[in-house]
């Protein structure tokens, strides 16, 4: 079979992990929404990958996009793959980047190769293989940025929460370097508290964007952490996330301490996935 896009139907598939779904846009052309479980994972535009849709995949766009010069190539390395929407959009905006991605899920790799394939010459290398046993033996400081996108479910698995993990990335990243994740939480926020703990003792500069009825604690929903060692932009991303079509918040410095307030950073040993979503926070029909 093909790619999708010759026979625009949905296609379902057992994948390592579940039940993998692609399902077209009726508004655009050669876009896809994939699912999991029931959960939506990733969605790409073929024909225009610098679209993005879902709101923290925006949000993530904006830091990928403020992290150097415009157009300037980065070596990237992405944990998680899904429909490999983010490496995509790099491959766009910055031609000339080195990318790994790594997705436990192998039969999910097999269905976005098989169905939504990438431009050989995007310079996109993928590897079916667990996240943090890739990290562990992933050459030091080879990576401009660090994209961690991990869901297990609907959860961010135990074992890339723990400071442990945090130290991981900080050996891969460059001097520099950029380390991203998208997470999930709601009010009381022991979750993305611990994880701005857990990543405070590794780097110096921490930046969480979310949209600002969940960071009141309205509702259940994605956030974005960006750490490095390094200044981040955070008044363009300021600007950039304010202005967007999904509006969002940037909290960094004493605002975000404040926030953070007493939790301790997370040991291998107490690390617990992140907070099961209410029924119907991700699930769409």
């Amino acid at each position: 079979m093909g790619p999708v896009d010759d026979e625009p139907i949905p296609v379902t598939r057992t994948v390592d992990h579940g039940t993998a779904k692609l399902m077209p846009d009726v508004d655009r052309k050669r876009a896809w929404l994939l699912t999991v479980d029931g959960a939506p994972q990733s969605y790409v535009d073929l024909d225009e990958p610098t679209y993005l849709e879902f709101e923290y995949a925006r949000r993530l766009g904006h830091v990928l996009d403020t992290v150097a010069e415009p157009g300037r190539p980065l070596d990237a390395l992405h944990l998680g793959g899904g429909a490999l929407t983010l490496p995509r959009y790099l491959a766009a905006t910055r031609p000339g980047s080195r990318q790994d991605v790594v997705e436990a899920d192998s039969g999910l790799l097999d269905l976005v190769v098989e169905r939504l394939p990438v431009p050989a010459e995007a310079g996109i290398a993928l590897h079916g293989a667990d996240a943090r046993a890739w990290l562990e033996t992933a050459p030091a400081a080879s990576a401009d940025v660090l994209v961690a996108d991990v869901f297990g479910g609907s959860r961010v698995p135990a074992h890339l929460t723990s400071a442990a993990y945090a130290r991981q990335t900080a050996r891969v990243l460059r001097a520099d370097g950029v380390y991203l994740a998208n997470l999930a939480d709601a009010a009381p926020f022991a979750f993305l508290r611990s994880q701005l703990a857990t990543f405070s003792t590794v780097f110096e500069e921490l930046v969480l964007i979310a949209e600002p009825g969940v960071l009141r604690g309205r509702r259940f929903g994605n956030a974005v952490l960006v750490a490095s060692h390094r200044p981040l932009d955070t008044a363009t991303l300021m600007r950039r996330t304010a202005s967007d079509a999904f509006p969002a918040r940037v909290e960094h410095g004493d605002t975000l301490r404040v926030f953070m307030g007493d939790a301790k950073p997370v040991r291998d040993e107490d690390a617990v996935p992140s907070p099961e979503p209410p029924a119907g926070a991700f699930s769409i029909g």
